[in-house]
């Protein structure tokens, strides 16, 4: 019997606590926190961001990567653009520090690194604590909360707490979804070993290791696409097993053999016919597998294939998916990749919403969880779990786990009752939810909007974006101011500024301004990997002006180099007037326009 008395135990106390510390975790704990909740964070790695931190490596998609105008904003725009600014050459490392800093910057957020959630401590149908061993302090980390979520992707909570959940594909049958198999099953979509290699000015051998699997045809390969040197943008997303096995229990040993097939594919790509790998050098290969799919918890709502396909709005709202539906087939790397005969994919028109009822457990009164592990079928599933939406469902649970704690209510009972209070703040906090518009604060409505050129009407119709045909924004010009006017002295507190960040920028032809890192790094001048860009429409300088009562006008707030899309802040003024002149853009000089100034594209202008 081993003596563990002897290892360190802590215990926290939080409002709220979060397993998992990917996309959805991270937005769930920074939400919560910034609306008043004390967070504990555990996450099982040394890193922050799940798929996409420099151990997997696998690049953000979500709605705007299939949907025009649907990329996701709220806290994951501001982590995207934050990247786009900090880190031009998209190195894995600098956004692991990125996510690191956006959650050690919160003082309401305590993190713990390197703790896997090993046991849970229940009270009837909720959960009173969770333990997880530190293994770099050797120490017990015991967290008691009043809320839990679970942001884990592999739902560690359900096994601890008894909490319903799912596994494999329903038949069709069961949810009346067209794309179902007759007969369900336990398999799953797979996990993949991610491959990162860069161009040379020079032959660069490689000799594979003994226990790799050599590949000397592309049929030995399963006709996988592996002719990447010769595209941009892709991946070796087909390096995947593990769906026909336990996608949790048996991960090591998939993880041997995904290494075995990830140098044997390198090795082909090298030694066995010519795939212009010449010059191409081996930079990296995963030891983590980026992980698809295993447990889905079982909500008071499951999300199927007709609310995905439907672009279905749901009342309670908090989240929404746009990604195809991607169904990645069990066998992975062993099923022919003819035809892409290892998926299943079906485009959506439009965007569909995600209700909170499918982000809660149906029998753990006080559990949520966000990201892969949400309450749907495995077709819906398939559609919502790529980690921009899983972002968005975290931000989602965060906002709500704050509501319910200020308001004394666990999940279910908010979900009923203070459901409207939580999408409004997420519309205040910059995310979409289709479907709804955002209310203007009282004193934006009384104010009188002008503009010195064209209309500013746009700037309070409450929708922040492009959507649907519309613009939904002002056009204005830089240096030319867009004011408020009162008919008294009145007190404003603060504003809010909305800019254009280019949500269409997945869509257009070379833009080096998204986050993605290629697998496959050229050195090729048009498509140089070290000279990332940033959204060039964005706002960059712009300051705001008070009216004197002599009628001159104050500078009462001024910002330089920007790179936000949401800009809120106090000003605490009295004012009959107050304007707000952009002065600035990124664009370059030649592309200023006949007013000798470059335009302003912004969304909203509020103030309260």
């Amino acid at each position: 019997m081993i003596n563990t008395d002897s290892l360190k135990n802590c215990t926290h106390k939080a409002d709220l606590c979060v397993v998992g510390g990917g996309l959805a975790g991270i937005c769930a704990a920074i939400a919560a926190a910034r609306h008043g909740a004390k967070v504990v964070l555990m996450q099982d790695r040394p890193m922050l961001g799940g798929n996409s931190s420099s151990e997997i490596r696998m690049w953000v998609s979500g709605a705007g990567s299939r949907v025009r105008h649907l990329q996701e904003t709220g806290l994951m725009e501001e982590i995207l653009l934050e990247n786009m600014h900090r880190n031009p050459s998209r190195n894995f490392s600098v956004w692991d520090s990125i996510l690191y800093e956006k959650v050690k910057a919160e003082e309401n957020i305590e993190l713990l690194l390197n703790c896997a959630c090993c046991s849970a401590e229940m009270k009837g149908n909720r959960i009173q604590s969770v333990t997880g061993f530190q293994l770099t302090t050797y120490t017990w980390q015991t967290v008691e909360a009043d809320l839990f979520a679970d942001c884990s992707g592999d739902s560690i909570l359900a096994g601890l707490s008894g909490a319903q959940y799912r596994v494999g594909a329903e038949s069709k049958e069961e949810h009346g979804e067209s794309l179902a198999p007759e007969q369900g099953h336990k398999g799953t979509m797979g996990m993949s070993l991610m491959i990162q290699a860069h161009e040379t000015d020079r032959p660069i051998s490689f000799i594979p290791p003994t226990w790799a699997y050599s590949f000397p045809t592309d049929e030995s390969m399963n006709f996988k696409p592996h002719d990447c040197l010769n595209k941009t943008n892709t991946n070796f997303y087909w390096i995947e097993l593990g769906g026909e096995e336990d996608s949790i229990h048996d991960t090591e040993t998939t993880r041997d053999e995904l290494l075995k097939i990830a140098f044997g594919v390198w090795d082909h790509m090298k030694n066995h016919g010519d795939h212009g790998a010449e010059n191409w050098e081996l930079d990296w290969i995963g030891f983590l597998p980026g992980k698809r799919e295993s447990r889905r918890y079982v909500g008071d709502y499951i999300m199927t294939q007709d609310d995905v396909m439907s672009g279905r709005k749901f009342h309670d709202a908090v989240a929404y998916g746009g990604w195809q539906i991607d169904n990645h087939l069990p066998g992975g790397f062993r099923m022919s990749a003819t035809n892409e005969g290892h998926l299943q994919k079906v485009r959506l028109k439009e965007p569909y919403t995600i209700p909170f009822r499918s982000l809660y457990s149906v029998n753990i009164e006080n559990l949520m969880f966000a990201g892969r592990n949400l309450s749907a079928t495995h077709l819906a599933f398939a559609s919502a779990r790529v980690m921009g939406t899983c972002a968005v469902m975290g931000q989602g649970i965060g906002t709500a786990a704050a509501v319910a704690i200020k308001r004394g209510v666990l999940p279910r009972e908010l979900g009923k009752t203070h459901i409207k209070e939580v999408q409004h703040l997420l519309l205040e906090d910059d995310c979409f939810l289709p479907g709804l518009t955002r209310t203007m604060p009282e004193l934006t409505k009384k104010a009188t909007l002008s503009a010195e050129y064209g209309d500013a009407a746009l700037l309070q119709n409450g929708l922040d974006r492009k959507i649907w045909g519309n613009d939904n924004g002002y056009w204005g010009i830089c240096h030319r101011a867009i004011t408020y006017t009162f008919p008294e002295k009145t007190r404003i507190n603060g504003f809010r500024l909305v800019v254009d960040s280019d949500l269409d920028r997945e869509f257009t032809e070379g833009n080096p301004d998204v986050l993605n890192i290629s697998c496959t790094l050229f050195r090729r001048k048009d498509y140089n990997h070290t000279t990332f860009g940033f959204p060039k429409c964005m706002v960059k300088d712009f300051r705001i002006e008070a009216q004197e009562e002599d009628g001159t006008w104050k500078t009462v707030y001024e910002m330089k180099d920007n790179y936000q899309r949401l800009i809120r802040d106090t000003l605490n003024v009295e004012t009959t007037a107050l304007r707000l002149i952009p002065e600035d853009t990124y664009f370059s000089a030649s592309l200023w326009n006949t007013y000798g100034s470059a335009q302003a594209h912004i969304f909203a202008f509020d103030i309260h």
